[in-house]
C-alpha cells in the first residue's frame, strides 16, 4: 500500500468515525430538546423565595386562593419586595378543566360532565368559573382569578396524562374520537399555561428548582 492508499484510507476512516458520531450524538441532542422543552415553565423562574402549589382537586378553587395569599403575604412576613417572591400553580387531576378556555367548557358540557356548578347561574358551569373571573370564591379573592395570576407571573403548569384521560373519557361519553377531543383540549388551555408530562413531574420539577411544596387540593 502506497502512501496515497494510506492517507486516503485515513480519510475514509475519519470520515466515519465523524457521521458515527454525529449519528450518536442526535439523539441526545433530540433528548435535550425535549426535555428543555419539558421545563420550559420554569426557564427565568428564579426567586429568592418560591412556592409550588399542587392542585388535583376542585377543593372550592384553594389552588388559586391559596397561590395568591402566598403572593400577598410573603412578602410581608419576610419584609421583602414582591420582587423577591414566585410562584408556580401545578394543575392536575381532576382541576384540569379549569385550565381550558370557555369554549371548550360550552363545547364539551365540562359542568355537567365534572359536576362542577357556575355560582352564578346555579346550574352547572357551561364556562370556565376561575379564568377571568372567580365565581363562587369572595370578593376579596378577584386577584386569584387564574387569568390574573398569570399575568402577575405565576408559573401554570398542566398535566399533560390528565389532560389524556379526561379528554378519553368525554370523547367516549359523546361518541367522538378520542384523538379529536384531545387535540382540542390542548389547543385550548388557557393563554400563559404550559402542557407538561405530568403533573407529579411538575411538582418534582419545580421542587427540584427552589421551590417549597404546598398541597391545595
Amino acid at each position: 500500500m502506497n502512501n496515497d492508499d494510506i492517507a486516503s484510507n485515513r480519510r475514509d476512516f475519519l470520515a466515519l468515525a465523524a457521521a458515527g458520531a454525529a449519528l450518536a450524538a442526535a439523539p441526545a441532542a433530540q433528548a435535550a430538546k425535549a426535555r428543555s422543552e419539558h421545563l420550559k415553565f420554569l426557564e427565568g423562574f428564579k426567586f429568592k423565595y418560591s412556592q409550588v402549589a399542587d392542585w388535583p382537586d376542585h377543593n372550592g378553587g384553594m389552588g388559586l386562593m391559596y397561590t395568591l395569599s402566598y403572593l400577598l403575604t410573603t412578602p410581608v412576613g419576610y419584609a421583602a419586595p414582591a420582587s423577591d417572591v414566585g410562584a408556580v400553580l401545578v394543575i392536575r387531576h381532576s382541576t384540569v378543566p379549569f385550565a381550558l378556555q370557555d369554549a371548550a367548557w360550552a363545547k364539551y358540557n365540562l359542568g355537567a360532565a365534572f359536576n362542577i356548578q357556575d355560582a352564578e347561574a346555579k346550574a352547572p358551569a357551561t364556562r370556565n368559573p376561575y379564568y377571568g373571573r372567580t365565581l363562587g370564591l369572595p370578593p376579596m379573592a378577584a386577584d386569584a382569578a387564574l387569568e390574573k395570576l398569570i399575568a402577575r407571573g405565576v408559573r401554570v403548569a398542566v398535566c399533560n396524562m390528565a389532560l389524556t384521560v379526561l379528554s378519553q373519557m368525554t370523547a367516549q361519553r359523546m361518541g367522538l374520537k378520542p384523538e379529536d377531543v384531545y387535540n382540542d383540549w390542548k389547543a385550548s388551555v388557557v393563554p400563559g399555561a404550559y402542557v407538561v408530562p405530568s403533573g407529579v413531574f411538575a411538582c418534582h420539577a419545580a421542587s427540584s428548582h427552589g421551590c417549597h411544596y404546598l398541597f391545595a387540593g
